[in-house]
Parts: structure tokens; sequence; C-alpha cells
């Protein structure tokens, strides 16, 4: 069972990009971020007729979630607790039946923070905090857990290409990469870090000065696992081939593979 996640970066602008990619990567799960539509403009038709249920949670120009599923969806549930007065699309989840029982993902697009002086910073550390308090609750069920999403968290300076040049950034200031080691705390595994722990692993290259050309990338798309899901991890992959392509994304699709057999 494949799963992945991308953050293509207006879905509408990148529907042959992520038509094409569904063809070749063939996953059965997939977290999708910055849609950037409102869910009746979302491109469903294209992405149904390769056989996936589609289920968004859009917001028009900005952020926005989706999850397309090979597996029909027991529940799906928008929105993520602890503040109600938070109406940013970035948060979804859905459950799907296996042969061993179910398997929840969770596709998230974390808060970017910058400027990390402003009020836009506090927001992200109390979504990160949420996030937290969600997956404290749900490790609770010991089911198969899947985290996935664009985190907007550099976990490590072997996931930057120039670490002195993000010191002061929102995605790799200290307060930013302790919650996210809070979360892995929690239980929660790294999925790309489970299974490779060499530099260079990138999955998103920043349009300006040449970034992709250079190689110079950040790690911040990933996929946490809890021990349920862990334990049936196969292979992680980072698809960045897909950057090269005209008009891309400036993230590029990360995906895992488990040992689960479908229903």
């Amino acid at each position: 069972m494949r799963i992945a996640t991308w953050n293509v970066n207006s879905v509408r602008q990148r529907i042959e990009h992520l038509v094409t990619w569904l063809k070749e990567c063939s996953p059965d799960i997939v977290c999708l971020q910055e849609i950037k539509c409102t869910d009746d403009a979302f491109p469903r038709l294209e992405i149904e007729a390769l056989g996936y249920n589609v289920v968004t949670h859009g917001q028009k120009t900005f952020n926005g979630v989706a999850l397309l599923s090979k597996l029909p969806f027991d529940e799906t549930k928008s929105g993520l607790a602890g503040d109600a007065e938070d109406v940013h699309a970035r948060f979804l989840e859905g459950v799907v039946s296996l042969k061993s029982g179910v398997v929840r993902i969770a596709c998230l697009y974390l808060p970017n923070g910058n400027p990390a002086n402003t009020e836009k910073y506090p927001y992200k550390l109390k979504w990160m905090a949420r996030l937290r308090d969600y997956a404290r609750e749900r490790l609770k069920t010991e089911e198969p857990l899947i985290l996935a999403g664009d985190f907007n968290v550099i976990p490590a300076a072997a996931d930057v290409s120039n670490p002195d040049a993000w010191i002061e950034d929102a995605l790799f200031r200290p307060e930013t990469r302790e919650s996210f080691q809070s979360l892995l705390g929690l239980g929660l595994t790294d999925a790309l870090r489970a299974v490779n722990d060499a530099p260079g692993q990138y999955t998103f290259w920043d349009y300006q000065a040449g970034a992709w050309q250079k190689n110079m990338g950040i790690r911040i798309d990933h996929l946490l696992l809890s021990p349920q899901a862990s334990d049936r991890l196969v292979e992680v992959g980072i698809d960045s081939y897909v950057r090269a392509w005209e008009k891309p994304s400036d993230h590029v699709p990360v995906w895992a593979d488990f040992d689960l057999e479908t229903a």
C-alpha cells in the first residue's frame, strides 16, 4: 500500500502534472496541500477518472487540502480541534478499511510562520501544539495513523542545503524544531529518516535564485507514523524529478510503502 503527500501549489494550475504523476506513481492514498481553490472548483472529474475517491477541504485562493483514495472512505473530518476561530483550511483526516482493520490518514498544511517577528509565528507554534494534542489522543487508539503533509518544518541541519541561511526563518528556528521533536516524542516516526539517514533529501526548492539548479533545497514535507504504521513501513521515496517539469510546484511528492493488505 502506497501513501503519498504533495503540496501541489494550486491544483488547477498543476492538474496535468498531478494526473501524470498519479498514473506513474499509482499511490493508493494521496494527501494534497495548497490546492488553493474552493471545494466546488476542485478538478475532481479528472482524478475520479483514474479511480480515486476525492474529499476536499478547500478555501478560495489560499491553503486548502484534499485526500484522494482508491479505497472508499469510512469517514472523513475537516479542521483541527483546539481553536474555533481558526478558519484556515489546513487539516483533513480520513479513515479507510483494510483486511487487518482501519488506517487513519491526516492530511495537513502547517502554517509557514514567516515573518517570524509577526503574529504569524505564534500562530504556527499554537497550531503545532494543537496538532500534538490531536496526535496524543489518536495514538491512544493504537491504530495505524499517518500524519502526512507540508509541515513547514526543517527538522535538522541535515535537511537543509545551507543551514546558516535559515537560522532566523520560522521553518528552522529552535522553537519550531523543538515542537516537531515533541511530536516525535509522542511515539511518532519520521518515515524517511527511518529508512534513509543521508543528507540532501529535499522536498522543496524555491523558485528564486536558481535553487533547483543549484540543489539548494530543504526537507519540509513529511510522513509521521504511529508505531502500528511504522512497524509495516517498507520503503520511502521522494519524486524529485517532477520539480524539473515545466511550471512545476516548488514542492515534490513524498511517498511511503507499507505492508498492508487492502480489503
